[in-house]
């Protein structure tokens, strides 16, 4: 099969459709490739990748943003075989051949993704190794019981926020802050954590108009926080990076620091999302759960089948030419690690009905060496998390009919945009010392593309919950104490220490 799309900067084979074409609608574009963005990308991701699947096979040519050619990978083992073989595809993006003739630039909505930066992910070979070891060392002196008490203490902090109001919206309120809550408490940089800070992370991923001035923010307040801990050690993960035999530079200290944060944000903040959408919009998931028939992780892996938290990750980059699922691969081309199409390759899952819970075949976190470092402690989160919400609430129902979710989309992830539920009013939980030693500050000279939301989707976050009694009005009952987790295997959490060795 011959390359679907000459490797001239500009150029693609056939005639570009006419104005007016249906094939406009369809989100067609030069050459009568599929974009791989905008609203059919966005709205139904699922019919696009069988459109492609049924055009194309298991590797489809695909526009990104600006209409930039690349391949989307869909099948599970061309999948496998990309990420486990660097030496054919490669994650340096300097690579890149839209980069090195200029369709690409510093002001692509893209570049916060790809942009070259000096961390594990952008390398391969001794100096992916280098890296990689020292976040790894790292790791392993992180004490994951105060971890795992951090979790649950932000979690029943974020739900003493709205447990008295008898309604919430859970993205907003809850999957969106308790990662970013319990990521600067790791890193110690609790006096970071604010709106802004969990509204960058979102929005620098998708390809948004203000895409790079969010990076900008988050790569500013990392580089503070590298830039204190090598002034004054402190004995956190900052510290212990900034430290480490492997001399890493500031620079590389600081974006290691955004990689980790906002692949372990992001993924987990839709981990929990679609978790709890399941949860409320399934009786049989949700009866299999409150009967004891499964547990809350085995809940959280169905999940990163049927709703992975990450769609794909941009890219890899073929080192020279080659030929993948039939295609004719050319040196510098670009590629996707199709995560949402391969798990639902019906070369792997003919039956898409069929339980998978307890099966970690899935690609959620991708595979081979770049296999993504945070999907331990992103688990854990969501177990902690989801487990803490329901035994406060368990009562919880869906506020509005399930027709009426929307999802906003782009080329990593698509993510609920809201979950409003209702329940019974509860009491508020006295919460122990609080962990983060800095009251958030409030930002309001900032802004994103975004979604609007609707309804009361504020929730500010706060993230430091107070045991509040009612002045007015009948005596509150007694404030109860906040309850342990009462799910998920001690093993999980020991697992955080190997979140980079794939393992």
């Amino acid at each position: 099969m011959t390359t679907p799309f000459h490797h001239e900067p500009g150029s693609f084979a056939g005639p570009v459709p006419p104005p007016g074409c249906p094939a406009h609608a369809m989100g067609a574009g030069p050459g009568g490739l599929r974009r791989y963005y905008g609203p059919e990308a966005e709205n139904d991701p699922a019919g696009l990748y069988a459109k492609l699947r049924a055009e194309h096979g298991t590797v489809a040519p695909v526009l990104l943003h600006g209409d930039v050619p690349a391949w989307l990978v869909l099948g599970h083992s061309e999948n496998l075989h990309m990420t486990r073989t660097p030496s054919q595809f490669s994650r340096d993006s300097r690579r890149w051949r839209a980069l090195q003739d200029g369709s690409v630039g510093p002001d692509h909505p893209l570049a916060p993704i790809f942009t070259w930066q000096p961390v594990c992910a952008f390398a391969d070979g001794d100096a992916h190794e280098r890296l990689r070891g020292a976040v790894t060392d790292s790791m392993e002196r992180i004490d994951t019981r105060g971890v795992r008490r951090h979790v649950n203490r932000f979690s029943n902090r974020l739900v003493n926020d709205f447990c008295r109001k008898g309604t919430a919206e859970l993205v907003g309120q809850f999957a969106e802050h308790l990662p970013m809550m319990v990521m600067c408490a790791i890193f110690g940089m609790p006096e970071e954590y604010n709106d802004r800070m969990v509204q960058a992370a979102r929005d620098m991923i998708r390809g948004t108009a203000t895409a790079v001035e969010s990076n900008a923010y988050v790569v500013a307040a990392l580089t503070r926080l590298v830039e204190r801990r090598r002034a004054t050690p402190e004995d956190d993960f900052t510290g212990w990076l900034v430290s480490h035999p492997a001399g890493l530079t500031d620079v590389e200290v600081a974006e290691h620091l955004r990689l980790i944060l906002i692949a372990a944000y992001e993924s987990t903040a839709n981990l929990i999302a679609n978790v709890l959408r399941m949860v409320l919009t399934d009786p049989r998931f949700r009866a299999r759960l409150s009967g004891g028939h499964m547990t809350v992780p085995e809940a959280v892996e169905q999940t990163l089948w049927d709703e992975p938290p990450f769609t794909a990750v941009f890219g890899r980059w073929a080192v020279g030419d080659t030929e993948l699922g039939g295609q004719q691969i050319k040196a510098g081309d670009a590629l996707l690690v199709g995560i949402a199409a391969a798990n639902t390759d019906p070369a792997v899952r003919p039956d898409l009905t069929a339980g998978m819970e307890g099966n970690r075949a899935h690609l959620a976190f991708s595979g081979g060496p770049h296999e993504c470092p945070g999907q331990d402690i992103g688990r854990a989160i969501a177990d902690v998390g989801v487990d803490a919400l329901l035994m406060r609430l368990p009562d919880l129902e869906l506020a509005i009919p399930e027709s009426e979710l929307s999802w906003v989309g782009n080329i990593m992830s698509r993510h609920l945009v809201e979950l409003p539920v209702k329940f019974a009013p509860a009491p508020q939980q006295e919460i122990d010392a609080d962990p983060l030693a800095a009251p958030p500050r409030a930002r309001t000279d900032w802004e994103i593309s975004s979604s609007a939301r609707t309804g009361n989707p504020a929730a500010p976050a706060r993230g430091h919950a107070r045991a509040v009694t009612p002045k007015t009005g009948p005596a509150a009952p007694a404030t109860p104490a906040v309850p342990a987790q009462r799910s998920g295997p001690a093993r999980l959490w020991q697992s955080v220490t190997r979140w980079w060795s794939g393992q």
